[in-house]
């Protein structure tokens, strides 16, 4: 048995959830923020037998999209510098993937 864990964009979660639940795999969604941009994610935590992970691996990669936003950084400064923010590209999306071994599951 496997534990994926899958960090995904909010916006792309819903799409991805709809496809998981299609296919009868059970899933718990967890609201989470990135550290980097501090955006809005959705950790999905999916219990699977191991002949089923290649699967869901196809799917998360079909439901994660990456885009470029443009965003502004704030720069390292010294106490009493202005704040100057600046536009900076950055690409987002797509999914952050862990998958671990279960050593048991357990359903009460």
């Amino acid at each position: 048995m496997k534990l994926v864990i899958c960090i995904i964009q909010d916006e792309d979660a819903p799409s991805l959830l709809a496809d998981l639940m299609e296919k009868k795999y059970r899933t718990t969604k967890l609201s989470t923020t990135g550290g980097f941009l501090r955006s809005g994610n959705t950790t999905l935590l999916i219990g699977i037998d191991e002949d089923h992970l290649d699967d869901v691996l196809r799917l998360i990669d079909e439901n994660g999209k990456t885009r470029e936003i443009t965003t502004s950084m704030i720069p390292m400064s010294l106490p009493g510098d202005g704040y100057v923010p600046y536009p900076i590209d950055v690409k987002i999306g797509g999914a952050t993937v862990f998958v671990v071994d279960v050593e048991g599951f357990y359903r009460f």
